[in-house]
C-alpha cells in the first residue's frame, strides 16, 4: 500500500501523512490504539474481522467522492473515499488481522445492472469460501453478480455462486465452475494501474467532462498512458485511452481495437467498447 500512497501524494501534495493520520483518526474515534484492536478483532474470526474493517472504513472516511475519493491524500485531507481506495484499505486491514484478502472489480451489481468494470470490492478469502466486503453497501457482505478477477489463465469475467450466508462457493466461467482456490484477487500491477485510470477518468476537463478542455484531455492522456504502462492487460484503461486520443484528434483506433480483443479474451465485451468501434 505504501507505493499507492506515494503515487497519490505525488499527485496531491500537502496532505497530512496518510499512515500517521489513519492511526490518529482511529485513536480519536475509538479511544484506543489501532494495533491492539486489530489483534482483538482478528481473533474473533474472519467474518467478524471483515465486519470490523467495513465499519472502520465507513467511520473514518464518511464522505464518498467519485471525483477525489481514489486519492489517499484526500482521504487524509477531507475524509473522502471511493470504491477502489476503500477496497484496498479493507484488504490491508484484513491482512493485518491475519486473513487472506484482495480486490476484485465488478461488472454486474446485485440487481444485475452491468457496467464496464464500474466498481471495486474487497474480498475476504477463507478456506473454500470467499466473501465480498463492500463499504458502498449498507451491510458488509455484498452479492455482486459479475466479477473480474485473476485466474491461472489470466484475467476473466466470472459469475459467482453464493451460499446462504453470502459466501462464494464457486465462480462460473464460460460453462465451467472454478473453486475459490482456483482464482486469485487482482494483482498489485492492476490495482496501481486502476488508480491511475481513475486519475485519467476524473481529470477536470478530461475525457468524460462536459465540456472537455485541451488541458483536461492532456491530463487524461497522461494518466491513462501511465495506467496502461503499469498493466497493459487492463482493458478499461486501454479502452478509455483510445477514447481520449480520439477526442484529441489523435489516432486511437489501435488502443480501442486492442482493448476490444482483451475484453473478448477475458470473456465479456461491454457495450461501450462495442459502440466505440461501431460493432453490434
Amino acid at each position: 500500500m505504501a507505493t499507492l500512497v506515494q503515487d497519490s501524494y505525488r499527485e496531491v501534495p500537502g496532505a497530512p501523512p496518510f499512515f500517521p493520520w489513519f492511526k490518529g483518526a482511529f485513536l480519536q474515534a475509538f479511544g484506543t490504539p489501532l494495533e491492539g484492536v486489530l489483534r482483538r478483532e482478528g481473533a474473533k474470526g474472519g467474518r467478524e474481522a471483515a465486519r470490523f474493517a467495513f465499519r472502520l472504513v465507513k467511520r473514518l472516511l464518511p464522505r464518498f467522492s467519485l471525483e477525489e475519493g481514489y486519492e489517499f491524500a484526500y482521504a487524509a485531507m477531507k475524509g473522502e473515499r471511493q470504491c477502489l481506495l476503500q477496497s484496498v484499505l479493507v484488504q490491508g486491514l484484513l491482512q493485518e488481522m491475519g486473513y487472506g484478502a484482495g480486490v476484485y472489480m465488478v461488472w454486474k451489481n446485485p440487481e444485475g445492472r452491468e457496467s464496464n468494470l464500474g466498481h471495486a470490492v474487497a474480498v475476504l478469502r477463507l478456506k473454500g469460501r470467499d466473501y465480498l466486503v463492500d463499504p458502498s453497501e449498507p451491510e458488509p457482505f455484498a452479492r455482486h453478480l459479475g466479477l473480474f478477477l485473476d485466474t491461472p489463465g489470466g484475467y476473466r469475467f466470472v459469475e459467482p455462486l453464493y451460499a446462504k450466508d453470502g459466501g462464494i462457493l464457486a465462480y462460473r466461467l464460460q460453462g465451467r465452475l472454478l473453486r475459490p482456490e482456483e482464482v486469485r484477487p487482482l494483482p498489485f500491477a492492476f490495482l496501481r494501474s486502476q488508480f491511475y485510470y481513475y486519475r485519467g477518468e476524473q481529470a477536470r476537463g478530461g475525457v468524460f467532462a462536459r465540456p472537455a478542455t485541451r488541458q483536461g484531455l492532456e491530463r487524461s492522456l497522461a494518466m491513462l498512458g501511465r495506467a496502461v504502462a503499469l498493466d497493459p492487460q487492463n482493458p478499461l484503461a486501454l479502452y478509455v485511452l483510445g477514447l481520449t486520443k480520439r477526442k484529441l484528434g489523435l489516432e486511437g483506433e489501435a488502443e480501442l481495437r486492442a482493448a476490444y480483443r482483451l475484453y473478448q479474451a477475458f470473456g465479456h465485451v461491454p457495450e461501450g467498447p462495442r459502440r466505440a468501434l461501431g460493432l453490434p
